[in-house]
This record gives structure tokens, C-alpha cells and sequence, in this order.
């Protein structure tokens, strides 16, 4: 059970006002860094259940992005001076080629990061050779495209053929997120999980990761 007037509520409910005040209420209190951004991304994973429920709709999903990258930035000088805990992995993620929305993606980096993922953000408009180069020098277990536009579908197609012919295929597990996104995608595209929600990408990958 939560507070309802705790941090993890603040940020489920998407309120940025009193999110952040309670953030800087913490710091001065001497809470650590990293628990803070724990209970954000506790917030985070709840909000993203209300929306796989129905509770809630994608605006607050993008607005709440946008309240834990201002979160993100407020911890940032106290992160940068803790020695970092033992990663489970490393997620390589990107908006595919043509598309330049990055809010979804946004969400979903920042909770791999809250959950022990190293995360390598490639970005919007990603070509496949970029993605490509980033397996070969990152060595990621999971691979994540993001997807808003139905006319994007031959980005990712394109990509997880690239990948294939780079001969990088058995190398990961790839995930494909976004409005546009579905499981026909998946499997046209020949990825290995479609993930309606944020929440649905960190559990596949911490599934691929294995335990923390």
C-alpha cells in the first residue's frame, strides 16, 4: 500500500506540479537518488497498468514521459556521483526510419533504466544500418523500434532485415512498440514480441534479461 499523497501516486496520477515538489521534498530530506527515482518508476509501471486497463489514455502516458525526463534532470547531479549497481543488460531502442516521435520510446527507456537496464537511445528517424552498428558495439540482449505511423510499417521491416542479413539475428530478441504497432507487424516483420504498453516492453525484456 502507497500513501495517497506519495510520490508514486503523484506520478500515476500524472500530476507534474506536485511530483516535482515532492521530489525536491525528498532530496532536501536526504533521500537517496536512486530511491526516488524507484518510487517514479513504480509510478510509472502503475500508470502504465491503468492504461493497458482502460483507466487512463495515451496523453497521460506522454505527459507523465515528459514530467520523469524533468525528474531525471532534477536527480541528475546526485546520480552522476553514485558508483552504478551491476546493470542486467543492455536495451538498444529507436524510432524506425521516417518516424520522429519519441515520447513512447521515452517511456520505455526510462523505465529499463529504473529497472537496472543500461538503455542506448538511438533516437528518431533511425535507419536500419544504424541499428545494425549499434548491436555490433553495444551487444544488447534486446533490441526495441518504435512505431507512431502505419506508414513506417517497412521501416521495421526493413530493420529486422537488416539485422538478419548483417547475420546479428541470433544476437537478440527484438521487440517492436508504438500506436502503430500490432501483433500482424510482429509477425510480418519477423520481430519477437509486440508490446502494447511500456510496461509490456520492460516485462519482456526483463523476461529475455532473466532475474535482477
Amino acid at each position: 500500500m502507497s500513501e495517497p499523497d506519495s510520490l508514486f501516486n503523484a506520478v500515476a496520477a500524472a500530476q507534474e506540479d506536485r511530483v516535482m515538489e515532492l521530489v525536491r521534498e525528498k532530496i532536501v530530506a536526504g533521500v537517496p537518488a536512486v530511491d526516488i527515482l524507484a518510487e517514479c518508476n513504480r509510478g510509472m509501471v502503475e500508470l502504465g497498468n491503468r492504461f493497458a486497463a482502460g483507466e487512463c489514455f495515451l496523453p497521460d502516458l506522454m505527459f507523465a514521459g515528459m514530467i520523469m525526463k524533468a525528474v531525471a534532470a532534477e536527480l541528475k547531479p546526485l546520480l552522476e556521483k553514485i558508483d552504478a549497481a551491476p546493470s542486467r543488460g543492455t536495451v538498444v531502442l529507436g524510432s524506425v526510419q521516417h518516424d520522429v516521435h519519441d515520447i513512447g520510446k521515452d517511456i520505455v527507456a526510462t523505465m529499463l533504466r529504473g529497472v537496472g537496464f543500461e538503455v542506448v537511445d538511438l533516437g528518431v528517424d533511425v535507419p536500419p544500418e544504424k541499428f545494425v552498428e549499434a548491436i555490433a558495439e553495444h551487444k544488447p540482449q534486446v533490441v526495441g523500434m518504435s512505431v507512431l505511423l502505419t506508414t513506417c510499417f517497412k521501416s521495421v521491416v526493413a530493420t529486422v532485415k537488416a539485422i538478419k542479413d548483417a547475420g546479428r539475428r541470433e544476437e537478440v530478441s527484438i521487440m517492436v512498440g508504438g500506436a502503430a504497432a500490432s501483433d500482424l507487424l510482429r509477425e510480418n516483420a519477423g520481430c519477437d514480441f509486440y508490446g502494447k504498453t511500456a510496461v509490456d516492453g520492460v516485462k519482456f525484456a526483463g523476461g529475455v534479461a532473466g532475474p535482477a
